[in-house]
């Protein structure tokens, strides 16, 4: 059993939670998710606090009990603060720009690699090297920011590619003829 599932999750200031019919909807200042809650499992809410029981004692209910919990905490953080994801460009002739709300990535293809924005992401383009994606829901934002890392993974043996900022790389050094 799930010991930071037994914990009850507290609710903040300024947010709303409904339950109905196995679905969670959470409404914050940034905006609204909604979740199903998983099998087994039962939410509710005592003293501005959300609990979350497991009804049936299996192996399946067990693990998925700590894993809702995460989920609801994850949603709360969101609507309150949100989330965000910086990605580094580490080449000469990677380059990334907006067009409208959309990204534009020149990464040494013969054409350009557009990617369309999701509902409750944005991104953003400080410098032509970095790209900022922010977003309500953790999971549409990291799997966001790594299908762009995907894009160009990061080669050891040069050091381009790209890369989550503060991550760190190792370089790796290139066979000599001696």
């Amino acid at each position: 059993m799930s010991r930071l599932g037994k914990l009850p999750v507290s609710i903040p200031n300024g947010v709303n939670i409904d339950i109905k019919d196995n679905v969670i909807n959470v409404k914050g200042q940034l905006g609204s998710l909604k979740k199903n809650i998983l099998p087994g499992l039962n939410v509710k809410i005592v003293d501005n606090k959300i609990v979350i029981e497991n009804v049936e004692k299996n192996k399946i209910s067990n693990m998925y009990h700590g894993t809702m919990t995460a989920l609801i905490k994850n949603m709360l953080m969101g609507v309150t603060t949100g989330f965000k994801k910086e990605l580094v460009l580490e080449a000469r002739e990677y380059k990334a720009q907006l067009e409208g709300k959309n990204l534009k990535l020149l990464l040494g293809f013969s054409h350009p690699v557009n990617i369309k924005v999701p509902d409750g992401v944005k991104f953003e383009v400080p410098e032509e090297k970095r790209v900022i994606i922010t977003g309500i829901d953790k999971e549409v934002v990291g799997q966001i920011a790594a299908t762009i890392k995907k894009l160009r993974r990061w080669e050891p043996y040069i050091s381009k590619g790209i890369k989550y900022k503060g991550e760190k790389v190792r370089k790796k050094e290139r066979k000599t003829g001696v």
